[in-house]
């Protein structure tokens, strides 16, 4: 036990109300309970994504690794291991990240071994940097972001935290401003490298699925359908009011706990989890799966990305962007703020506030060019922001010293 562990339970007790109302499994794996692994011929990197966003942001890096390293994909979330064996389950090993109490960690560890290990965007842990530090285990951050708010949160707890930035190997960071952050919380300047985002490379312009989708789920591909991806609370009902008489509507909740809440803000509205059609004249869908998205966007006539109009911080737009289609986001943006402004300067993507949003749509929807416009500038954007994963590849391979 380190001096860590008592605060952490302290924590999880004041914080039980709140974490015990959400559906988590797989506890045993949470604690570092997991069967060990093979010995590895070649070097073993650790690639640990939080959710299904940073796994879906390895797609592009982890096939440039898997030649040279035995690859290990950790993530926390159910979700986000859902999204991992589904896209990496044949070529890497996918483990639950632990909880990083002492005696958790040291299992985990025991059990995965690795030789080098690289957190996706943060995500960075005390206990797990220093007991991998300790056991001469690199550790990095790689597609770095670290947003104002949370940079403010950070700082609240920078004596805390700030020791477990310093011993990073290397921290590779999307944009200089992230990278000021980074230094601010303590890693030192020369091995704060700008590598730009590993998303451009991730949005892929080729899907499959798109029409099996419109078939299952019955929607109509004679008439014009928006796409809602990531939406937040309040967002479906907004939507609705705001999508043009006779328009079809496909909103896609960024959490499961929000998908009857979702389903009651769109009347009438057909659950893909149904797995049935919708009836000839239905206006209103709801995907509730994981991994469809993309799909989904691929058949829409305007995309609206969500999380944007409320007081959240926005979703990423650039699974749109890189399928060509026209973009709408609200003006809550800020976790996204320098894609979404890349997006604007190359007039890709139109920002509408809450009362506008009905009268942009429908403004998009009567012009056809309009929309063709947007959606060749947004592919375009996302074509000259790529190569952060090869910069990222040549990094980790470095740090496991066989490139």
């Amino acid at each position: 036990m380190n001096v860590r562990d008592p605060i952490y339970l302290l924590a999880a007790a004041i914080a039980a109300p709140v974490w015990m109302r959400k559906s988590r499994g797989d506890w045993p794996a949470r604690f570092g309970k997991t069967d060990p692994l093979p010995d590895a011929a070649q070097g073993r990197l650790m690639l640990h994504a939080v959710s299904v966003g940073e796994v879906n942001a390895l797609r592009t890096l982890v096939p440039l690794l898997t030649p040279h390293a035995d690859v290990v994909i950790t993530t926390t979330t159910d979700t986000g291991m859902a999204r991992a064996r589904e896209l990496f389950g044949d070529s890497c090993h996918v483990l639950r990240y632990p909880l990083d109490f002492s005696r958790s960690v040291h299992r985990f560890l025991d059990a995965a071994r690795p030789d080098a290990v690289a957190l996706v965007e943060l995500e960075l842990w005390p206990t797990f940097v220093e007991t991998c530090v300790k056991r001469s285990i690199p550790v990095c951050v790689i597609n770095g972001r670290l947003s104002a708010r949370s940079f403010k949160g950070y700082t609240r707890f920078r004596r805390f935290i700030a020791p477990s930035f310093a011993k990073l190997a290397f921290a590779a960071v999307q944009d200089r401003d992230y990278a000021e952050r980074f230094e601010g919380m303590g890693v030192p300047p020369e091995r704060c490298l700008l590598t730009g985002s590993m998303k451009w490379d991730a949005a892929s312009d080729q899907v499959e699925g798109a029409d099996r989708l419109a078939r299952e789920l019955g929607i109509d591909r004679t008439k014009p359908l928006i796409v809602a991806g990531s939406t937040g609370p309040g967002e479906e009902a907004l939507l609705h009011g705001a999508c043009p008489d006779g328009v079809q509507l496909l909103c896609a909740t960024r959490k499961p706990e929000r998908f009857d809440e979702a389903e009651r803000a769109l009347p009438g509205c057909v659950r893909r989890s149904a797995h049935q059609p919708a009836p000839p004249g239905t206006t209103r869908f709801l995907l509730d799966t994981i991994g469809e998205l993309r799909a989904a966007y691929d058949l829409a006539d305007v995309t609206v990305v969500g999380r944007s109009f409320g007081d959240l911080y926005g979703s990423d737009p650039l699974e749109p962007a890189a399928l060509g289609k026209p973009i709408v986001i609200g003006p809550a943006f800020t976790d996204f703020a320098h894609p979404v402004a890349a997006l604007e300067s190359a007039d890709a993507i139109v920002i509408a506030d809450r009362g506008g949003l009905a009268e942009v749509l429908a403004r998009l929807l009567d012009d056809e060019g309009r929309r063709a416009v947007l959606g060749q500038n947004a592919r375009a954007c996302v074509e000259s922001n790529r190569g952060a994963s090869q910069r990222h590849a040549e990094l980790l391979l470095d740090l496991l010293g066989r490139r």
